[in-house]
């Protein structure tokens, strides 16, 4: 198990200054930072491996689909799959919901099918359904929140129905920074026929994830988010279910035979994978998961839970501070949302930024949610495991120095 003491040293973007002040970084939610061990994984793959996967019988492609599936041999133990065909690569989670609606959803959903997501999900998980339903006749249905943020379960258990046919929801709001009970929802969802669709684009990074324990039919997450590089990212999908589902792109890598005419797909998972992948993000993804697993996923999210319970008392501390979802600590992660009374999160953003701490300001691509909660916008700090105790105290300290600039409605 690693030193937290001694984590930052492996992050060197954080040590740098950003206008004059020494850059305290807390917008991880957006994407991560990635250590230097991801780094040499990228440029180790590049100066001595770089070749395509699975085509060449020569020394440099050997080398390269070698570490190319050993890096999904990874993935499959990062999340408990039970077999690597289960793990497709793909671009990000974004990627992985929209080759579910098109794949899995233009096959099996039909008219007056119901699907069901939440009002707090991204627009990632909200538009390729929207656009299924209009395809085929469906109708998209939201589950409400209680107050305090979480999906109002008593509402869950009329909504998910017989009508149900796909439940697709996130694992961690991006905003509210709750924890949704999958298990429980796949629970209801199975029960009604239904598939259990889960975003784990801020799960994978910050918790130990079991997808057979969660009964997850797909679960997809991002590597950029926890540690890894950009344009690179993962769906896992039941056998049961991909093999009945047809692929979304075509070409090189994922054929057995072309005729003419016709053409038949390799197995699991390559039938999935048209193209020349991103080897070296999935390679470095899997150097990823490894700096992960040597820090463990249980001490990530105790870590982050001890940072949450340590500043989101100050933060309510600050009078005209409003912060969203749960006020108890124990259930909030380390994504916070808030707003400054009197001050657009906009203009908070920029302000802490001249103080040199970065957060993120915006509906963040959660607009329906926004509106449910009847706000134009947050501001959101977001911290990750090589965050400090001292980095929570520059964020309390330039929210502070910031209302003080705005008390006179210095705009």
């Amino acid at each position: 198990m690693r030193d937290f003491s001694t984590i930052r040293k492996d992050f060197p973007i954080l040590f740098q200054e950003v206008n004059d002040e020494p850059l305290v970084y807390l917008d991880n939610a957006a994407t991560t930072q990635k250590p230097t061990q991801v780094l040499d994984a990228l440029r180790h793959y590049y100066e001595n491996d770089n070749a395509n996967v699975h085509r060449g019988v020569h020394t440099l492609a050997e080398r390269a689909t070698k570490d190319y599936e050993a890096s999904r041999e990874k993935v499959r133990a990062f999340i408990n799959a039970k077999e690597t065909a289960e793990v497709l690569f793909t671009r990000g989670t974004t990627t992985g919901l929209n080759w579910l609606a098109r794949s899995y959803g233009d096959a099996f959903i039909k008219e007056g099918d119901e699907l069901v997501v939440s009002y707090m999900e991204h627009h990632s998980n909200i538009i390729p359904w929207q656009q299924l339903a209009q395809r085929k006749g469906a109708t998209l249905r939201y589950l409400p929140l209680t107050d305090e943020g979480f999906i109002d379960m008593t509402a869950a258990q009329e909504i998910i129905n017989e009508k149900t046919a796909i439940v697709s929801l996130a694992y961690v709001s991006n905003v509210l920074g709750v924890i949704n009970p999958i298990k429980e929802l796949a629970e209801m969802a199975h029960a009604n026929n239904a598939v259990m669709i889960v975003d784990g684009a801020q799960a994978a990074p910050h918790m130990t994830v079991d997808v057979q324990e969660l009964d997850a039919d797909f679960f997809a997450f991002s590597g950029h988010k926890m540690c890894g590089p950009t344009g690179v990212g993962v769906l896992y999908g039941k056998r049961q279910f991909l093999e009945q589902m047809e692929p979304v792109e075509f070409g090189g890598e994922m054929i057995d035979f072309v005729n003419l005419y016709e053409s038949t797909w390799k197995e699991l998972p390559w039938k999935f994978e048209a193209g020349t992948p991103n080897i070296a993000g999935a390679i470095a993804l899997g150097a990823a998961i490894d700096y992960l697993n040597e820090i463990g996923m249980e001490t990530i999210h105790h870590y982050e839970q001890e940072l949450v319970a340590y500043v989101l008392p100050k933060l309510h501390e600050i009078e005209g501070i409003t912060t969203y979802g749960p006020q108890d600590p124990e259930h909030h992660t380390g994504v916070i949302a808030f707003n400054l009374e009197g001050v657009h999160p906009h203009d908070v953003a920029t302000a802490l930024d001249m103080e040199g701490v970065a957060v993120r300001a915006g509906h963040h691509c959660a607009q329906p949610l926004m509106n449910y909660l009847n706000l134009p916008a947050t501001a959101r700090a977001s911290f990750y495991f090589y965050n400090t105790k001292e980095d929570a105290d520059r964020l309390i300290e330039a929210i502070q120095a910031t209302k003080e600039f705005f008390k006179d409605g210095a705009i």
